[in-house]
């Protein structure tokens, strides 16, 4: 242990502990925001059902309005239906995607001190990449499990997680599980640069003019902005993403085919459908996630000593 002559303020966490605590703080972040992720689902694939049933009305208005039809219809636990896959997705997703973005950003910086915005993007677009190959099947039951209504006679797509995975993978071949992946990798390499990169910058340009010491309202403000930019840029991948996840097979030949679709039938403004659950949860979910993940670091690092 020559931990003797470090000041306790600069302890580096190491690998392992970024990798846990990321992942943790994810879940944590996930429990608290999982509602408003399922009620972006329903209200990106809204517009596309509409189509399918023939009936005129629309059957969420608003966030908040999904939110409550949910409940009525639908009982409270539906807000949480796929969190089981959700969790799944967060542990192996977050923990890589946000666990190792430091060891990437020194692993591209080969050793030099500063790391520029290329580097940074560079680090956030690989590291997200590699977390969504590694977890896309986890993401595409979720999906689905958040957009599948109780059936009238209170019959279900799927009965339970594994369920899920087994009849996707029965139904649509095991390709069926990484549906989407294209996207998805699209999607998050944008998600994960934009929300690294401008959580890390935002923080670093607080700490250089000593606008806010490296605390708590510091990282609550990086994480908020960071979800903003985020979903901004996202929004549109993401739509397209929720829908091609949530298709079955033939309906559309390939992600771009799906944003054509879209743009064709349902006009551009189609693409930012859910945006405002998106940011809240996105906004919350960064603010939740970042600083439960710094708060994580600096427990288990002191507690290394």
């Amino acid at each position: 242990v020559e931990m003797v002559g470090m000041k306790p303020n600069d302890l580096v966490p190491s690998a392992a502990v970024k990798f846990f605590g990321a992942g943790t703080a994810a879940c944590i972040a996930d429990l608290v925001t999982f509602p408003l992720d399922t009620a972006k689902v329903r209200l990106q694939i809204q517009g596309e059902s509409l189509k399918s049933e023939g009936a005129g009305a629309m059957k969420y208005r608003g966030a908040f309005g999904t939110i409550t039809t949910m409940v009525r219809t639908e009982g409270p636990r539906s807000l949480y239906n796929g969190l089981v896959a959700g969790l799944q997705r967060q542990m192996s997703f977050a923990s890589v995607r946000i666990g190792l973005y430091d060891s990437m950003k020194q692993f591209y910086t080969r050793g030099t001190e500063s790391a520029g915005i290329v580097t940074r993007l560079m680090a956030g677009c690989t590291t997200g990449a590699m977390a969504v190959a590694f977890a896309q099947p986890t993401d595409v039951v979720k999906v689905r499990f958040q957009a599948q209504v109780r059936l009238a006679d209170g019959g279900r797509r799927y009965n339970s997680t594994l369920d899920a995975y087994k009849t996707i993978a029965r139904d649509e071949g095991v390709r069926g599980l990484w549906k989407g992946c294209m996207p998805n990798i699209t999607r998050n390499a944008i998600v994960n640069c934009t929300e690294l990169v401008t959580y890390d910058m935002i923080k670093e340009l607080i700490l250089k003019y000593d606008l806010m010491t490296d605390n708590l309202p510091c990282h609550f403000t990086a994480a908020f902005s960071a979800g903003f930019c985020t979903t901004v840029v996202a929004s549109p991948v993401d739509v397209v993403k929720t829908r091609f996840m949530n298709s079955g097979t033939g309906r559309y030949n390939s992600a771009i085919s799906c944003a054509l679709t879209m743009l064709r039938h349902e006009g551009p403004t189609a693409f930012y459908k859910g945006f405002m659950p998106s940011f809240l949860r996105l906004g919350s979910w960064n603010i939740v996630m970042f600083v439960t993940y710094e708060q994580i670091k600096r427990g288990m690092t002191r507690a290394q000593q």
